[in-house]
């Protein structure tokens, strides 16, 4: 997926208040709507800037978006992505580790998530770790069998064709 879809997809949760309230783990602190909506119009500037090649501006504006929404793992992505396109690859590194590790908390916290597992694998990817993305999918499968995402996954091959995707290889470490 293209960064910019990765960012209106987390808009897209904004808007229909997905995780409104929540706690994240790392601060314990409640996510407040107006927070939520400060990130929400930040990432529409931040998209702006990233369509006029400014991603300078992009980054610092992601920034701040993850520090007033840091639950969402897009963002985290979006922003490991600039990074990675400015040169940054440890911000990069960084920010899809964050990302990583709040899938990680989403799997935990609800076992049968297997979006949360999926979103996981392709987080490995980015993070150079397709080895374990593969591993990773492998246990899906196995403790998922009858998931018909996971299903579709593995049959066409999607890791495969975004690794190959050069978009892909342009935001992985």
């Amino acid at each position: 997926m293209k960064p910019i879809v990765l960012i209106f997809i987390g808009a897209a949760l904004l808007v229909s208040g997905v995780g409104c309230g929540r706690k994240t783990s790392a601060s314990k602190k409640e996510i407040t709507s107006l927070q939520r909506k400060e990130a929400a119009t930040l990432v529409a500037e931040a998209e702006f800037a990233m369509n006029v090649r400014d991603l300078a501006r992009a980054e610092k504006l992601l920034t701040k978006v993850v520090e007033l929404s840091p639950d969402i793992g897009d963002y985290w992505i979006g922003l490991g992505s600039v990074r990675k396109r400015l040169g940054d690859r440890d911000g990069a590194k960084r920010a899809y580790q964050s990302a990583l590790e709040g899938q990680e908390e989403a799997a935990k916290a609800d076992k049968k998530n297997t979006a949360a597992l999926l979103e996981q694998v392709r987080i490995l990817a980015l993070l150079g770790r397709v080895d374990d993305a593969r591993k990773a999918l492998e246990k899906a499968q196995k403790n998922f069998p009858e998931d018909s995402a996971i299903r579709t996954y593995i049959k066409e091959r999607e890791l495969d064709d975004m690794l190959a995707d050069p978009t892909f290889k342009d935001i992985a470490l």
